[in-house]
């Protein structure tokens, strides 16, 4: 068993095989059993698909082959660069569902190298900013974020009104046409609404927005040229 396995951009294979008789040269090479084949087939959603010559393969079906591939040997970390890339919505969520369940079932920790954020959003539990080659920002996400920065999104009617009033009181915001957003903590939200309410102020709705992993991106890379890449670490 090694350590660790890869796909760089599309994975390589010989296109005139069936994906299954790919699978089968790997496994001799790496002494894997046949079992291991149909296990991992399986788990990666191409088992009627097994069958059919590679060079038949959407680049969605040779993703998931790709991983098949890397998955034989029972490898402990899979490094993942661009597997987003080409694919269409659909694609892209079934990817995704895959390497969550592989990272569950295989016990395997997925490092992914993108720049699409808003899928490294929703794919990974932990996230490296990287700026010059350099990391500079690691940031939990999701449930597991621990520095979430909160804004509420009120909408009112009087937003000049509404934005002294607040900006008195020692609130952070910033306007947006008949919406002012207001950096708070999500407790203190009730005595917010209740202060614009008391002063005459009327609030049409009030929406709770979590910092996205676009606003981490740029508060880290902020006043520092050159481009940056997110990775699952």
């Amino acid at each position: 068993m090694e350590c660790s396995s890869g796909i760089v951009e599309n994975p390589d294979m010989y296109g005139y095989m069936t994906g299954y008789d790919n699978l089968k040269l790997y496994a001799r090479l790496r002494n894997v059993k046949k079992e291991r084949i149909d296990e991992i087939i399986e788990l990666v959603g191409m088992k009627e698909a097994a069958k059919t010559k590679v060079s038949k393969y959407s680049l969605g079906m040779k993703q998931r082959m790709g991983l098949a591939l890397t998955l034989l040997h029972s490898p402990k970390l899979l490094i993942l660069d661009e597997p987003t890339n080409g694919l269409d919505p659909a694609g892209i969520k079934h990817l995704r569902d895959i390497l969550k369940d592989i990272s569950e079932k295989e016990k395997v920790a997925v490092f992914v190298s993108s720049h699409i954020l808003t899928e490294m959003e929703l794919m990974c539990d932990r996230v490296a900013v990287i700026n010059k080659g350099k990391i500079v920002k690691v940031q939990e996400i999701g449930e597991h974020q621990e520095d979430k920065e909160e804004q509420t999104i009120i909408g009112v009617k009087d937003t000049k009104k509404a934005e002294k009033l607040l900006k008195d009181k020692g609130y952070i915001t910033n306007v947006t046409e008949d919406k002012i957003s207001v950096k708070i903590e999500f407790e203190h939200v009730p005595e917010v609404i209740k202060l614009l309410v008391n002063n005459d102020i009327s609030i049409y709705n009030a929406v709770q927005k979590e910092k996205s992993l676009e606003d981490i991106f740029f508060a880290a890379t902020e006043n520092k040229k050159g481009g940056g890449k997110n990775a699952n670490a």
